[in-house]
């Protein structure tokens, strides 16, 4: 880390001496670098989508597996199955086929009559299949999610009930603000998750980011700048920037979660 720290105030190619150039790469990228914003939106985008996304169907699937049911354990070991490959350069290939003009995706939408559009190809759409993606890896924070509702006593549940309560009422009444803890752990962890995505893109943009940058997520043009034309100082003033977005979004996770995490011990 400190000799990237240092890299980041050089400009350097790994094939001659670093060369001291202060504050000018931070300059560069924060005033003159019309890459770097695209980039940005595009992450801030995919991060703003695929995290709420992807804990509201976590959160899903976990109340549906917090039952007792014969065979109950394959099913949750299936769904948590998709995370295991989250990094997977295989499924990403195959998510490049699923939703390629003639892939299954357009297929399905034929048989109902629905002409499906270009999905990889189309700047409109090409982000969204990465959003896809995602969610469809939504075993871990599904399994966080499982070990919390299974943590709720159930006299609460069943108090609320007896007293009228229907599903929903208890869901939001009982269940989500017990569960508040873990909504916010998830958040935490799946927004870091998102802002390092780099396989993804990686993959299904054949390393461009294209079409038109529709899904050059800041690690992409991180990877860009550093291994295709190894400006290692401009990528490690790159990295520290991300580091400092990351963190901020995670202080303020942290600040926003005294107003809605509720701690059943310390009565708030």
């Amino acid at each position: 880390m400190l000799i990237s720290a240092y890299l980041s105030f050089t400009e350097y190619d790994l094939f001659s001496n670093a060369r001291w150039v202060g504050l000018d790469n931070y300059r560069t990228i924060l005033t003159d670098d019309p890459k770097f914003v695209q980039s940005v939106q595009v992450t801030f985008g995919y991060v703003l989508l695929s995290v709420p996304l992807r804990l509201a169907f976590a959160l899903g699937i976990a109340l549906l597996m917090n039952r007792a049911m014969r065979g109950m354990a394959f099913y949750r070991s299936a769904m948590y199955l998709p995370s295991l490959l989250a990094g997977s350069v295989g499924v990403a290939l195959l998510w490049r086929q699923l939703f390629g003009r003639e892939g299954a995706v357009n297929q399905l939408l034929a048989l109902v009559g629905i002409q499906g559009p270009n999905w990889i190809a189309d700047p409109d759409y090409s982000l969204l299949t990465l959003v896809a993606l995602a969610v469809w890896q939504f075993g871990s924070p599904m399994i966080i999610f499982l070990a919390g509702l299974r943590n709720i006593p159930a006299e609460l549940t069943e108090a609320a009930s007896i007293d009228g309560a229907g599903p929903l009422r208890r869901f939001f009444s009982v269940t989500l603000p017990l569960l508040t803890p873990i909504v916010f752990f998830n958040l935490v962890m799946q927004t870091i998750v998102a802002f390092q995505a780099f396989t993804p893109s990686f993959i299904i943009s054949g390393g461009s980011g294209g079409p038109v940058e529709s899904t050059l997520f800041y690690t992409l043009y991180l990877y860009q700048r550093a291994f295709a034309e190894y400006d290692m100082g401009y990528a490690s003033a790159l990295a520290w920037i991300l580091v400092a977005i990351i963190a901020t979004f995670t202080a303020l996770t942290f600040l926003s979660a005294r107003r809605w995490v509720f701690y059943a011990d310390e009565g708030r």
